[in-house]
Parts: C-alpha cells; sequence; structure tokens
C-alpha cells in the first residue's frame, strides 16, 4: 500500500477519487488496483490560496519500481491498520462463548464509552444489560425541549443525562487527540456509519456527525442489541453493588432491584457525581485529576469564517479554530469543544446549579459560532486533600450561575468583561441559545483563579482572530463539565477497579477519554478485556 497526498483548489466528487489520483500521478487509471481517500483537510494558511488537501491510499503493481518513478515526491509505503477483534471468523464459537459462565454483563451507562461496549458485547452472544438512569432518545429529545422553553428540569433527562450520553447534545464531533494504532477509531467510526451516520466521517480531518444524526444513530444502535438478545433498560439508575472475596457478585439498581452479575462495565459519563461519590463510599479507588473550567464565547459565524478563509469564505464549510495561550503566571488557556454554526444550551443537570455546552445540527447552518474558553485548574488549586474538592467546586460555581440570573443562561459581552464590569443590558447583538438568558456581571460568577487568566488571554485570541474580543463577542457561563475531576483507579491489565475484579471504570466519566471518539474506544478496549477473560476460562 502506497500513500499520496495532493491538492486542489476546489472540492471534487469523491466518486471521481480513482480518476482524480491517476490524472495526479500521470498514469492511466487501469494501473490503479485501488484508491482509497484516508484524509481531507482544509489548508488555510494562506488566505489568498486556500487548498483542500487529501490523502489516498492507493494499490500499484510493483510498489518499489513505482515508488522510485512516482512524480509525488511524498508518496511512501504504508501498513494498512486493521482492528483485529477477539471474536474473529478464526476463533471460538460465539454461541459457545456465550454458554461460558451464567451472567450476562452489565453496562451501566449508555453514552458512547457504554453503547459501543454493549453492541460489541451484544454481537458476541454475550446478551448484556444496560442500565441508563435517564430516558429513551425519544423522549429524552421531549423533556430537553420542555426544559429549554419552561426552565423545568427533569434531573434524569436532560442534556446530560438519557440515551445516548450528553454527547447528543453537542456537536458530535469525532476528532480526537488520542494515538490509536490498533485501528480502534476505525472500527468504531464503522460502527457508526453501519448505524446511520455519513461515511465522510472515516477521512474527513475534523469529522463531526451532530445532534440530529447522533438521536438517530443511538436509537438504531439500541434497537440492534435488542435484537441480538440484549437489554437496554431506560429509568434505571445505578445505585449500588455486591462484591466477595473482592469479586463482583451483583449489580443494584433504583436502590432495591438486584441483579445478579460477575461484570459491570462503569460507563457512568462526567456528570454522575452522586455515582462516584456513592462508589468512593463503598471503598472504589479514587484519585481527583487536573480539568478545566471558564465560559463558553460565542461571535456570528460570518466573522470566524471571514477571519480564517477571508474574503471567499462563503465557498467553505463554516470555520473553526483552535486558540491556545499560557498567561504570564504559566497557566494554560484554550478554546475547547468549538462549534461552528452552533447554538449554545441550558446543560444543567441539577437542579440550583447552571451549566452551559455548544451544539449543532449536521449542517452547521446556524449563523453563530461558539467555543468553550478554559482554564486549566491543577489539583494544587484545590483545597485540602478531599478527593471531591474538584466535583465540589465545579457544583459551587454552577450554584452561582444558577443564582446570577434565577436559572436562565448569565450573559456579559466580552468588551464588558474585559473592561471590568458586568453587562446590565443585552442591547447590542443577542445571543443564539436554547434556553433563556440574562445579563450578568461574570465577576461575581467567576474566582478570580478563572477569571483573570481568561482576561489576560482574550486580547491575545483577537490578534489571532481580528474581532474575538470585539463588541460582536458574547460570554455565557459556566462552562464546567469538560471532564470529570476525578478519576476512578483501575488496574493496568485487567481494567478492573483496583482490587475488584469484574468492575470496569470506563470512558469519559472513569476518567479514561475525553470526548465521543475517545470514550468509544476506551469501551471498546473494555469489551476486548471482557472477551478475551472469557476466552482464557475456557
Amino acid at each position: 500500500m502506497i500513500r499520496i497526498s495532493f491538492t486542489e483548489k476546489d472540492l471534487f466528487d469523491i466518486d471521481r477519487l480513482k480518476a482524480v489520483t491517476a490524472k495526479k500521478l500521470g498514469i492511466e487509471i487501469n494501473m490503479l488496483k485501488s484508491a482509497e481517500l484516508k484524509k481531507m483537510s482544509l489548508d488555510a494558511r494562506k488566505k489568498d490560496d486556500i487548498r483542500y488537501v487529501f490523502g489516498v491510499d492507493i494499490e500499484v503493481p510493483n510498489e518499489d519500481r513505482f515508488l522510485k518513478r512516482c512524480r509525488i515526491k511524498n508518496a511512501v509505503k504504508v501498513k494498512e491498520v486493521k482492528y483485529f477483534d477477539p471474536i474473529s471468523s478464526t476463533g471460538p464459537n460465539i454461541e459457545k462463548l456465550s454458554e461460558k459462565g451464567s451472567y450476562r454483563p452489565v453496562i451501566v451507562g449508555f453514552g458512547p464509552a457504554g453503547l459501543i461496549c454493549a453492541y460489541k458485547l451484544a454481537a458476541a452472544g454475550l446478551k448484556p444489560i444496560v442500565l441508563e438512569r435517564g430516558r429513551d432518545v425519544e423522549n429524552r429529545l421531549k423533556d430537553v425541549e420542555e426544559f429549554f422553553k419552561t426552565g423545568k428540569l427533569c434531573p434524569e433527562s436532560n442534556i446530560q443525562f438519557g440515551e445516548g450520553g450528553a454527547g447528543t447534545f453537542s456537536d458530535g464531533k469525532l476528532n480526537t487527540m488520542i494515538h490509536d494504532g490498533f485501528g480502534r477509531i476505525g472500527h468504531v467510526f464503522d460502527i457508526f456509519v453501519r448505524f446511520g451516520a455519513d461515511p465522510s466521517i472515516r477521512y474527513k480531518n475534523k469529522p463531526h456527525i451532530g445532534t440530529d444524526v447522533l438521536t438517530v444513530i443511538v436509537k438504531a444502535v439500541r434497537e440492534k442489541i435488542i435484537e441480538l438478545g440484549g437489554e437496554v433498560r431506560f429509568n434505571s439508575c445505578f445505585t449500588g453493588f455486591e462484591e466477595e472475596d473482592g469479586k463482583i457478585r451483583a449489580a443494584i439498581v433504583n436502590e432495591k432491584d438486584r441483579i445478579e452479575c460477575d461484570t459491570i462495565v462503569l460507563a457512568i459519563g462526567h456528570s454522575a457525581r452522586d455515582t462516584v461519590r456513592m462508589l468512593g463510599s463503598r471503598g472504589v479507588r479514587l484519585e481527583r485529576k487536573a480539568f478545566a473550567m471558564g465560559v463558553r464565547i460565542e461571535h456570528p459565524q460570518e466573522l470566524i469564517s471571514r477571519e480564517m478563509y477571508g474574503k471567499d469564505y462563503k465557498k467553505y464549510p463554516p470555520a473553526d479554530y483552535k486558540l491556545t495561550y499560557i498567561t504570564s503566571e504559566g497557566r494554560g488557556v484554550y478554546s475547547f469543544c468549538m462549534c461552528p454554526g452552533g447554538v449554545v444550551v441550558n446543560a444543567s443537570s441539577q437542579d440550583g446549579r447552571l451549566c452551559v455546552n455548544g451544539m449543532s445540527y449536521s449542517k452547521r447552518d446556524e449563523n453563530t459560532a461558539n467555543s468553550a474558553i478554559v482554564v486549566e485548574i491543577r489539583e494544587s488549586d484545590l483545597e485540602g486533600e478531599d478527593i471531591f474538592a474538584g466535583v465540589r467546586f465545579q457544583e459551587e460555581l454552577e450554584k452561582k450561575a444558577f443564582d446570577a440570573c434565577n436559572g436562565k443562561i448569565p450573559v456579559c459581552y466580552a468588551s464588558d468583561f474585559l473592561n471590568g464590569r458586568g453587562t446590565e443590558k443585552i442591547d447590542r447583538r443577542k445571543p443564539n441559545t436554547k434556553g433563556d438568558f440574562a445579563p450578568c456581571d461574570m465577576y461575581e460568577i467567576l474566582p478570580e483563579l478563572i477569571s483573570a487568566p481568561i482576561k489576560e488571554a482574550l486580547p491575545k485570541f483577537d490578534k489571532t482572530i481580528k474581532g474575538f474580543a470585539g463588541d460582536t463577542a458574547i460570554m455565557m457561563a459556566v462552562e464546567s463539565r469538560t471532564s470529570s475531576p476525578v478519576r476512578i483507579v483501575r488496574e493496568k491489565e485487567s481494567m478492573c477497579a483496583e482490587g475488584i475484579e469484574g468492575l470496569y471504570p470506563c470512558g469519559e466519566g472513569a476518567g479514561y477519554a475525553g470526548g465521543i471518539t475517545s470514550a468509544a474506544v476506551d469501551g471498546l478496549k473494555v469489551y476486548e478485556t471482557i472477551i478475551k477473560k472469557r476466552l482464557n476460562n475456557e
């Protein structure tokens, strides 16, 4: 296999990939055994010469000879990375595997980690039982819309909890910083495509799905799990477990129901604070970890696209950005979860507390763009040695955000914030939100630990993107759910919680992922571990 890359001024029909590639190589099309698009990105470093960059894997006869004569100088040999499933065509009979042990695995949480893990276990014939504290996606959509309209929160069915997890009501971004030498990311993307995602997620540089498509995908996966003999139980909150001699014996649901089992996958999500506290009280080893908090900032999408692409910005998809800055005191400030063509949503999941997030649909066709601007919070910033100090810090700021505007999203113009004052009236551009909003003094919500670094960073970001801190920039508080401030410690080899065989911390809520893709990949790793354990017990 040979990988080449080339640029084009304009997009072409991907069905013509083989013909376009052959022309670039200066060869007859029949010389190409195959051509597969692996990467597509937009290089906008030169605004007067913006180009699409394509990475293509090709097969040709006599590769070594071809490379010597290839007119594209960046051509290199590559080894295709294929995902190896422990349940393979040459492996054990699935029916026999499912007969090993009478217990069905229990999956706690149906976000990306739990969804992928449960689907793969179901496909392996193990008939998993999924426990989801929230409602199915159809009813969850109704609950969320009702909350946006009235402010009446359903604590178990909202932006954070319910089928699909927090990622369902987001941009559905699939880009990730994790390194993958085992083909797991590609396998996860293949699953998403199989259940409704656009195939372009396989090759786009910053793939995304969108809330509207994600809701379809998670429902389709749920239906397949059920078809394969699994169960998905909604309104079922994991409230405890039983163990004997360091081994899992049962899961407790809604404080009263008992499911006998020897495998519990904890794919609980980053907002299941009550569950993490319960685990701590039961002696599960937890540790503090760094996290980040701040605000969400919104701009007209036209401003961002014009600044990133120049005068011909309308020719290209809505622009995104990634910004980082180290303050004079050495603290990191950065953009996170940037949503081109999106809206800001009230993402609360607890009564009396408020947090915000960004959301966009598959077309990204809203006229605004938003991103979190967050500040790193170190373990040393937190008082004492309490494991839950970070959780309390999040909750305290969320309460301040709720109280500041009586449950409405607190809004402050960036120009007011930079001038050291609050916003008293929304008399300029109004924010694009799901959920009502009101003006606020951001300094009454954010402690100096967060407000000072953001105040220092915004003018620097404005030099990169002119107008970023200008009159049309709107800040909203508080962005607090970037990641969990607590990690459930797990053993490296077994992937089980330390000292408890059969209890598998998994995904973002366990502290081992940050985003849809990395959470799904962690779910896949846990699936592999469970299967290998069963195979070894044959």
